[in-house]
This record gives structure tokens, sequence and C-alpha cells, in this order.
């Protein structure tokens, strides 16, 4: 049998090993360069990948196009081996250029070391991602990554296992593609990443995931972080005992070890790619030659010992000793290559610079024009000169630093009327308006597949249409989904065999194979995770979690991963998953949870869907399956044996996103409200009538976005008075509507009464019907709310009931 340096040495030409050094040392050396230019104030912060090139190098030989990586935020080399990096826009990601074209991958809204691909081209469609090396867009908690390479690595299964999605040939081949994740040794004790190397063992997905262990977590070192210092050790039960048995792959291999790094990984990648089966690669004795990152000295914390250590075991150095002891070149020729890496950062960075200082340069001088021009003009010119001399002294100016001087400018000469004031504030505007552009856009989808604009077909009902159990509408609408479209498959605890807890899904694994609804082990995380990944390769995920409560799980993955990838990566990847729970209303504490604030204040991105009906529900899934955006969709927990109507046009109808209806007129006062509380303040609203009382009822029916239309305040004209209620707690969903209402759409103006918010007691909701009236809104307390707004208007007409 050869050995791995002679194996090695046989398959690769020179020219490659010389090449593979260039990269290696251009990348050492842009480590270099940053650190210095973050200490310069060129940049606020740096963090970079040197010590871990090597390693890299090899795990980027055997990535394909179609490949996917989900990766660790020191992956620079691999990024510039596999061509999707260039040196330029590395330190264009460093100084933070908001230029797309200058910094693909986060257009300046991460910071440098975060990496992602274009996956989407500037129509927000998808680009051909089998001829292209992909990579997820990278962030910064730590694991984070791992919940999504799961659903990296399912989608090549599900594109080789389901026959109907073989001629989705922009996504996959046959589902040949890895899914490649990299992570620090650190982070490998978050359980996200132990939730999802179980999840990748037991669904047999390929998934390749590298360790690089430098033997630190900043300046804590293994010992602290796993049991056994190895990671590799700890998961060797993963390791499968014979081929075709469950289980891992588990590689081990040194960080500065060429030749044996190229031999593993290609043998790693083989497995992966052919069996589908995962691996791990443990790549040891890494180093971090300038510590964790520009915030401070690994001097403080590693020994002289460790630190000589990490001197003589560089992987750069050790390639070299390789490279020479092989005679595949001379110690010159190998001088050449590191003094040519070194100019070649050199003008990359200069370049750089150049192109994003010469990007604010004419924004900055126009500013200084307009304010030498309003000096002249203006009668404060004292004030207005000394704010445009400190401008002028800015060495280095960034954007803000003139729209702050501006804004200042303008304070002085608020009652001038001149045309230096009038070019001013226009430059202003519209300078304010690029930057909008620059740092607010793409939250959401500007596509036009975005959800609002998806157009409103109404559910149709004849003499006909079956009055059926509401979970029915649901297993209905689940039935023509699946059946209209091969992308979309439904995961989660229960879904399966059973149809859910619930039975929307009943019957629906029989008809349409365990490969397109699908049980999962108790893994929150990792089930949102799974469908992120599946989203961002052309398919249309329907991910469970079992109740509301249980959301705090995946509240993490679902705020830090998919809501924020528009925006992040301003246009450059979307995953339109769709997250389906049920909450609000049922029995105990963690059985009847309605944390909406929570949800609205952490996800922004998403769309957060709260039907009263299964319905309402049903056009929701409709409506975001003809989108291309993330959305999740709160089903009532207490109506899924309510009766309904299943519509006849149970596969095309759909609802308006943003747009409230109003379930009943009123003329005193509005009510607005959402899920199952519509059928309490209904129920309120009939008791009211008895006394005089006419209340108009508004299901808001989605929380983002909210009312785009300002349907409530055009009630709030007609009835002067509003109360929000809902089952959150006190200053929850309750408090973001009246905000919504009374301060963005300017409802103030038009009310007679303060506004009111009646929610659930602070606690979570006890066990027993009596807990659930005892700590929720009743119909009763939304009765005496608004009877104490009326009496409170006319106290002869409404006298005080108590």
């Amino acid at each position: 049998m050869q050995t791995a340096e002679a194996s090695i040495t046989q398959r690769l030409t020179a020219e490659e090993i010389l090449t593979d050094y260039r990269i290696a040392w251009e990348s050492r050396q842009a480590s270099l360069a940053g650190r210095k230019e973050v200490f310069m104030g060129k940049a606020k912060f740096g963090i970079f990948g040197d010590g871990k090139e090597v390693a890299q190098l090899a795990m980027a030989k055997f990535f394909q196009n179609g490949d996917f990586r989900s990766g660790y935020y020191r992956d620079q080399t691999f990024m510039f081996a596999i061509g999707e990096l260039t040196l330029q826009q590395y330190f264009a990601q460093l100084y933070a250029h908001t230029d797309v074209d200058a910094e693909p991958s986060t257009a300046g809204r991460a910071m440098n070391g975060h990496f992602g691909t274009r996956l989407l081209d500037d129509e927000g469609k998808w680009n051909n991602l089998t001829e292209r090396k992909n990579s997820s867009s990278d962030i910064s908690p730590t694991a984070s990554q791992m919940p999504r390479l799961v659903g990296l690595a399912y989608a090549s299964k599900l594109y080789r296992h389901n026959p109907e999605l073989q001629g989705q040939n922009n996504f996959s081949v046959n589902g040949n593609e890895v899914a490649f994740g990299t992570i620090g040794n650190a982070s490998t004790s978050e359980g996200m990443f132990f939730e999802a190397i179980n999840a990748g063992g037991v669904l047999q997905v390929p998934m390749l995931v590298s360790v690089w262990d430098d033997g630190y977590g900043i300046s804590v070192p293994a010992e602290y972080q796993t049991t056994k210092g190895s990671i590799s050790e700890i998961l060797a039960g993963f390791q499968r005992n014979a081929e075709g048995e469950q289980g891992y792959e588990i590689f081990k291999v040194k960080g500065w070890d060429y030749a044996a790094l190229c031999e593993t990984y290609e043998a790693a990648v083989r497995v992966c790619r052919e069996q589908h089966v995962p691996v791990l690669v443990h790549v040891e004795e890494l180093t971090q030659p300038q510590g964790h990152s520009t915030s401070g000295s690994h001097e403080r914390y590693k020994s002289k010992e460790r630190l000589e250590w990490e001197a003589d075991f560089d992987c750069l150095k050790k390639m070299r000793e390789w490279i020479l002891n092989n005679e595949l070149a001379t110690a010159e020729q190998l001088d050449n290559i590191e003094a040519e890496a070194k100019d070649a950062v050199k003008i990359a960075r200069g370049n750089a610079w150049n192109a994003f200082a010469n990007d604010i340069k004419a924004n900055h001088e126009e500013a200084l024009h307009l304010l030498e021009n309003l000096a002249t003009a203006s009668e404060h010119i004292t004030e207005v000169a000394t704010i445009t001399e400190e401008l002028r002294k800015v060495s280095t100016p960034i954007r803000s630093d003139a729209v702050r001087a501006v804004r200042r400018a303008l304070r002085y000469v608020r009652d001038e009327r001149n045309q230096a004031k009038r070019e001013l504030v226009e430059w202003l505007e519209q300078t304010m308006g690029e930057n909008a552009d620059r740092f607010n856009s793409y939250l959401f989808s500007q596509s036009d597949e975005s959800a609002l604009l998806v157009e409103e077909v109404k559910p149709e009902f004849d003499e006909n249409s079956p009055v059926v159990d509401g979970r029915e509408v649901l297993q209905a609408c689940f039935d023509a989904i699946l059946a209209r479209d091969p992308r979309v498959f439904a995961i989660g605890e229960d879904v399966g065999f059973i149809g859910d807890v619930n039975q929307a899904f009943a019957g629906l694994q029989e008809k349409y194979g365990e490969i397109r609804v699908t049980d999962t082990g108790i893994r929150e995380c990792t089930i949102i995770g799974q469908g992120i990944g599946a989203a961002l390769r052309g398919l249309r995920p329907i991910t469970e979690i079992q109740y509301l409560d249980y959301l705090l799980y995946a509240i993490q993955i679902l705020s830090d991963d998919v809501a924020c990838l528009q925006y992040r990566t301003k246009g450059g990847q979307k995953a339109p998953l769709i997250v389906r729970t049920r909450g609000h209303r049922l029995e105990g504490i963690w059985h009847s949870g309605s944390p909406i604030g929570m949800i609205l204040h952490s996800i922004r991105g998403m769309h957060v869907l709260v039907p009263r009906d299964m319905t309402q529900a049903a056009g929701f899934y409709n409506t975001m399956l003809k989108s291309d955006e993330p959305a999740l969709i709160i089903e009532c927990l207490n109506g899924y044996r309510l009766k309904e109507r299943i519509p006849n046009n149970i596969a095309e109808f759909t609802v308006p996103i943003g747009r409230p209806e109003i379930l009943k007129q009123g003329e005193d006062i509005t009510i607005v409200t959402y899920g199952s509380m519509c059928r309490i303040v209904m129920e309120a609203a009939k008791q009211l009538e008895e006394f005089g009382i006419s209340a108009e009822v508004i299901d808001v029916q989605t929380l983002l976005p909210f009312d785009i239309e300002h349907v409530i305040t055009d009630s709030i004209r007609k009835t002067n008075r509003v109360l929000f209620t809902d089952e959150d707690v006190p200053g929850g969903a309750t408090a973001f509507m009246m905000q919504q209402v009374v301060d963005e759409q300017g409802a103030w103006r038009w009310l007679d009464s303060k506004p009111q918010c009646l929610s659930a007691q602070a606690h979570r909701p006890p066990y027993s019907s009596d807990g659930d009236y005892f700590s929720k809104p009743n119909a009763e307390d939304v009765f005496e709310t608004v009877y104490e707004m009326l009496n409170e208007a006319d106290p002869e007409a409404f006298p005080k009931i108590y």
C-alpha cells in the first residue's frame, strides 16, 4: 500500500502545489495586513484565518460545482482557493465597502471573515447553482452554521431519492452535492453542534464537518472546552463499523501536514459524495499566529512553550519544509513566491482602500462645496463655517461625517430661505435615500415574488362545501400543495406517520411517501436548520415546531440566520422557509404560550402570520408558497376541532399579507386583535351590543407586516377609541400594535379616549380551564374594559358597573 506522502506526490504536479503555496501565503499576508489596517483605524475590527491555510487548501481541492459551504469566519483561504473571493474583495469587506460589486458577500453589512456567494441574480431569481461553487452566508454566533448545514446536506438526499425532483437542474445533479461545514474546536461545545451531528447521522446525508482545532477558544484551552480534550474521541461512538451501517466516518489529521490533508480530504469527500455518509474531519495541531482577533493578544494567555511550538509548527513553515524535502522547488523559488504574495496583498489592499475611499470622496466633497455656499449666503456664517472646517479636517471620512455636518448646519438656517439652503436640503434627501439602500434595504424581498405582491384569491363556497373539523381544511390544503409542487416537503416531530399531533397531515405520508412527509426527532433547532438549508437549495420546506412554546429552542437560529439572510447579503441569498406551529390557548404553562412580543422583536425579516381559523391558515400557506420569503404561521391550538367549511378552491385561494379584516362593523370603539382572541372579542362585542355599545372588531391577520393600508386608523377615524387585546404578556404584542397604529399611522389625532391594551397576566397560564380564564383575557374582561372607556366618555349613559 502506498504511503500518503508518496501517493500525493504522484497525484499532484509541482505547479499545483506551488499554486497552493502562493494562495496560502497571500492569505497569510492578508491576515497580517488586515490586523495592521484595524490598528491604523481604517477598519473597526478584524478576525482572520491565519494558521488554518493549509488545511483549507486541501479541502478546497475536492469542493466541486454545486457543493455548498456552511462555515466559520476563518475560512478565507478556502474561499480564495475555490475562486470565490479575491484579495481586493477581502479588504473591501474589512473596510465595509457598501458596493455589492466590490464586496459581494454582504455589501459591507457584515464584519470581515463572513463569506457568501451570490445565489441570486440582480432580480432576485435563482442562479444555476450546479454551475457554481456555493457558500451560504456566514453568521457570527458560534456553531450557528451547523443547523443550516444539516439542511444543505439533506437537500442532496431529497434530490437523489425523490424522482419528481430530477428535473430541478439548476439546483442539483442527482444529489451528488456535498455540504461542507467548518467550525472551530471550541465551538463544538455548543449544543447546536451536537444536535446537528446527531441529526446528520440519523438522516445519513452528505455532510462533511471539518473541525479546525488550534487548542483554544479565545483564551480558554481545550481541556476546559471538551471532554478528553478531543472532539473526535468523544464522537468515536458515531463511527460506523462497516459500510452500509448507519453512522459517521471519522478522520483525524494534522493541520500542518499538506500531504496527509490532501489524502484525508480526498477519501472523506468520496465517502460523503458517493455513499451519502456524513463525515467528521478533526484537523488537529493548528495554530493561530495572531491570536483570536484584533481585540487582544494571545501572548497574554499562551505559555512560552506553546508559543514556541506554534512557531515551529506553523502550517506554512511545515509546507515549505515538505516542498523542499520533496525537491518540488528551490528555496529561492519559495522566497520569490512569498515576496510576490506580499506584493499582491499590498496592491489589493491599496486598490480596495482607494475604491472604498473614492466611493465616499465625491459625496464628501459635494457636501463641503454646498456647505461653503451656504456659509456665504447665510446670516449664520460663523456657525456654518465652523462646521464646514471641522468636516474638512476629517482625514479619512466616512459617509456619516458629511451627513452629520449637514444636519447640524441646517439647524442654524432653519428660518432662512435661499438657494444654497434648498440645494443642501436636496443633497441631504438624496444622500439619505442612497444610504437607506446601502444600509437598510432588503429586510424583506424586493423581487417580483415578494409576498406583498401575491394577489388575493378569495375562498369560494357553495351549499355543497363540506362542513368539517378545522384540521381537515388544513389537511385538504396540504394535500393540494404536495400534489402540485414536488419541491414542497414537510418535516417535524410526529408529522409523518401519525400526520402530526392534530392530524392536519393525516394520511399524507402514506399518499406521498416518507421522503415528502417526514418524522424527525425532538430537535427544534435543527428542524429549522434542516428547512433553512433545503430552502437555500431551491426546495420549499414546511418545518413544524410542535407548540409555539417550543419555538424558544429555535428562536436564535430563526433570528440570526433566516430572518436576516436577505438583509445581510443585500438580496444575494434567500431561504423561503415556512415554519408551522400552533399556540395561544389550550392547557398549562408549556402548552398555552403566546410569546408574540418576543417573536416580533426577534425575527424581523420573516413574516409573522396569525390566522384566527384553519381556513385563514390554509390561505396563508398558499400565499407564502407563491412568494420567495420566509414566514412563521401560528395556528390556533384550540381551533382544530371547530367546524369550518372547506373552500371549493382550497388549492388556489390566498389571504393577503399585511391587510387586516374587519370582522364586525361598529361605531363606538375599535377592538384590534388576532388569533384565538377573535372568537372571544366577537363574543364580547355581542354582549356589548345588549348595552348599546357598537364595537368594530378587526382581525390584524398578520403582525409582520402590520396593516400596510392603515385599515385600523381608518376605523379609529370613525370610532375615536381603540382597544388592543391579545394573549401575550403585558407590554408584548399589544404594545407593538399600539405603537404601529398610534405612532406609525398617526391615529392619535383621531382619539377621544386614551388607547388601551388588554393582555394576559405577566405569568404563564396555569393548568385547567380556570387557569385559562383567570390568566388570559376573557369575554367579560373585554366587555368591562370597553365599558369603562365608554363610562369615562359618558358616565350618565354608561354608569359604573362596580
